[in-house]
């Protein structure tokens, strides 16, 4: 009998212990993942200043709308361990000590702090007129704005071209991201004006920029969506190191303040001119080979 009530007491004692496992055990899956959060990013070969025979700084333009580039902006809230690159870049700033630079030049010199980003995404705080329910008096009352990191669908991505005589190749590596956040400027609409989302003329606010070389060991831990394979997913940084992504010539050193495309070219000629450019890179790499 003592026996019994001893096993009785100890199932007891023990049940929630079991019920705790149970649920510590819950994952969204049917495996650990645990390739992905430990990778590291495929380190840069090491480069002499003496093997440098030639080098070309540029500025591109990466349209999320496109649909190769739809990786980067989807998903649009955080879900399945995935994140958007904006949110994903935000994550890092708030919690892996990665530093967010001012837009005020591309060379980053000036930090910013979350507050500052928040506003540039269309957050931090706001005030309205709220009326008293017991004295019927307006009232002002501080409300907080959500970030809008969904009307961020651009990225401008700063590189730099080389030749490596060392290794008699052409190269890039990407030097810098910015978000580029593109929203529908606040204006009085009149009676004869049509309430038109599309017809609203879209503002360009550059949101921060962000070292690249910093930031790899983040987007080397995160993984994007594979549309054919859910278990070989690849990563932030498999995308931008394998250049799976579509962008334009947007910007190059130049005589003229590093001027760019868009500011002496218009339209059709401005597209031209960008591949202008990228048409440049190419014939400089073949013909230094002869055949």
């Amino acid at each position: 009998m003592k026996k019994l009530l001893f096993a009785i007491i100890i199932g007891i004692l023990c049940t929630p212990l079991f019920a705790q496992q149970k649920v510590s055990d819950v994952i969204d899956g049917v495996y650990v993942k645990e390739h992905v959060p430990a990778r590291k990013p495929v380190p840069y070969h090491h480069l002499r200043e003496a093997d440098m025979m030639w080098g070309k700084k540029l500025w591109r333009m990466l349209d999320l709308r496109e649909k190769i580039n739809h990786p980067l902006y989807f998903p649009t809230r955080k879900m399945d361990d995935r994140y958007s690159l904006i949110d994903l870049l935000i994550y890092g700033v708030e919690n892996e000590g990665l530093v967010a630079y001012s837009d005020i030049d591309d060379e980053f010199t000036t930090p910013i702090t979350v507050a500052q980003l928040n506003t540039a995404l269309g957050g931090g705080v706001d005030s309205v007129q709220v009326e008293n329910p017991e004295t019927g008096a307006l009232e002002l009352k501080i409300v907080p704005k959500e970030r809008k990191t969904s009307e961020v669908t651009r990225y401008l991505m700063k590189e730099y071209w080389y030749f490596d005589k060392q290794r008699a190749m052409l190269e890039v590596r990407i030097i810098g991201l910015c978000p580029i956040r593109m929203y529908a400027k606040e204006a009085a609409i009149g009676e004869d004006q049509k309430d038109d989302s599309e017809e609203k003329e879209l503002s360009m606010k550059q949101v921060m920029w962000v070292y690249f070389p910093a930031v790899r060991p983040l987007l080397a831990n995160h993984e994007v969506f594979n549309p054919y394979n859910d278990s070989e997913r690849r990563t932030f940084d498999d995308i931008f190191f394998k250049r799976r992504f579509s962008s334009f010539i947007y910007q190059e050193t130049n005589v003229y303040n590093n001027r760019f495309v868009w500011s002496y070219k218009k339209g059709l000629d401005a597209m031209l001119e960008s591949d202008r450019i990228k048409d440049f890179i190419f014939k400089f790499e073949h013909d230094l080979w002869e055949y």
